[in-house]
């Protein structure tokens, strides 16, 4: 009997440590996994961020980024952000057209010659605008060539001003006609 005792409990203390190592395999196939994913997604993301030192190069061959832009609201002497003009119609009645208008440049000379010449820029404008026919100006196309007409106008006083045209876009922020 104590013969069966001692060989139930070796066997039991067999099956024990099977189990233990059973368990104790899975538990190292599954570090050894979290590893291997650690490894392999550590190299993905070192080629995918780090890159080769040839990608670092093209970056710095790249061109230098435009100036940001400048913004100018062009006003008259009073301060009104806006023109107000009378513009010709086929029908014989006043119409008239209301504009907010800015300057679009890159460069702080430019600015400073749009606001040290701003009565004069606004007269030049305010001569084109009144010129305008509210036939033409209904149609969106009549607008886009109003603001042309305008950037024209503009970049021609400034190129005789300061030799450069130096403004890159007339934007109308508001255009109301009645």
């Amino acid at each position: 009997m104590a013969d069966e005792s001692t060989d139930a409990v070796a066997g039991e203390a067999t099956e024990g440590s099977k189990k233990g190592l059973g368990k104790l395999k899975l538990i190292l196939i599954a570090v050894a996994g979290v590893l291997l994913a650690a490894i392999i997604g550590g190299g993905v993301a070192m080629f995918l961020v780090g890159g080769s030192d040839d990608a670092t190069d093209a970056e710095t061959a790249k061109p230098n980024k435009p100036a940001p832009a400048l913004y100018t609201k062009i006003r008259t002497l009073e301060g009104s952000p806006y023109f107000t003009v009378v513009v010709r119609s086929k029908d014989g009645r006043t119409h008239y057209m209301q504009l907010h208008v800015e300057a679009k440049s890159r460069d702080d000379e430019v600015v400073a010659a749009l606001t040290k010449h701003m009565p004069k820029i606004v007269n030049i404008l305010n001569q084109l605008f009144s010129s305008q026919s509210l036939d033409e100006l209904r149609t969106a196309e009549g607008k886009v060539m109003l603001q042309q007409e305008a950037l024209k106008t503009v970049q021609n006083f400034m190129q005789k001003t300061i030799g450069k045209p130096g403004v890159e876009k007339i934007l109308f922020t508001g255009f109301v006609m009645q």
